[in-house]
């Protein structure tokens, strides 16, 4: 993105996170520290903070896609970043909505379980995910939802791109594996920052990616930068909490980095 570039449009399609650590709250955070605009569609009300989920509300399916149409509508996108989703209706009617947007960039992180073990996302709304995966740009599942999802393969034979986050492997490098549509790969590797305070790590980095797509950046660079920012926000983090607390806003990050 150049100085004079328009403002991205980052349309986040997720659930809303009481304790501000994941979800909606994260999202917003880290579209507008990367330079975009970030619009909503809230797909879900959790109760939560940083020992677990106690209560989920689905919003119901016909509000959310009203949320979207409201955006789409009258704002417009340049990118989507869909986090949890809520029922499997609504997955369904996310995927009829966002096909007709045409080649508007899409990130899909399949949320399935939050940081601290909860469960977001039924046997159904799994399910679901296949039609998410066919029409994102990217989709970015950690190791465990990668299992759900079917594995490497199944996912690959769904997708036009694959990043694959390594957070939840052992050994004190981070490995994560972008798998394009061709076979492609490309790694980047770092050494793991020892905190507890990684609630919303996955939400910040498809957020990030989405408002680089956004803003025009190619697919790894776009990636490039969300992991650096993730990295400063884990490395920033206040510490609140008795739990797997938020990771704290990078403030000094160059949105150019």
């Amino acid at each position: 993105m150049t100085a004079n570039a328009p403002l991205a449009r980052i349309l986040i399609l997720a659930g809303s996170d009481s304790g501000g650590g994941a979800g909606i709250q994260a999202d917003i955070k880290t579209v507008t520290m990367l330079g975009g605009h970030a619009m909503t569609a809230i797909t879900a009300i959790t109760a939560q903070n940083t020992l677990g989920v106690s209560a989920v509300h689905p919003v119901p399916t016909d509000v959310v896609i009203a949320q979207m149409d409201a955006v789409i509508d009258d704002i417009g996108i340049d990118a989507v970043k869909i986090g949890m989703i809520g029922s499997a209706d609504t997955a369904q009617a996310v995927a009829d909505r966002l096909e007709r947007l045409g080649s508007v960039p899409i990130v899909f992180d399949p949320v399935m379980v939050a940081t601290s073990g909860s469960v977001l996302a039924n046997a159904d709304t799994i399910a679901a995910f296949t039609r998410l995966m066919r029409i994102a740009t990217v989709t970015t599942p950690n190791l465990p939802e990668l299992v759900a999802l079917g594995g490497e393969a199944a996912v690959l034979a769904q997708v036009r791109a694959l990043l694959m986050k390594g957070g939840h492997a052992d050994g004190d490098t981070l490995t994560d594996r972008l798998v394009l549509a061709d076979g492609t790969d490309q790694v980047w590797q770092d050494t793991r920052i020892d905190t507890p305070h990684t609630h919303g790590t996955g939400c910040t980095l498809a957020s990030a990616i989405a408002t680089g797509l956004g803003q025009g950046m190619s697919l790894p660079d776009a990636i490039a930068r969300a992991r650096l920012y993730v990295r400063a926000a884990l490395a920033c983090a206040p510490g609140l909490g008795r739990g797997h607390g938020p990771m704290g806003v990078p403030r000094d990050f160059s949105r150019h980095a």
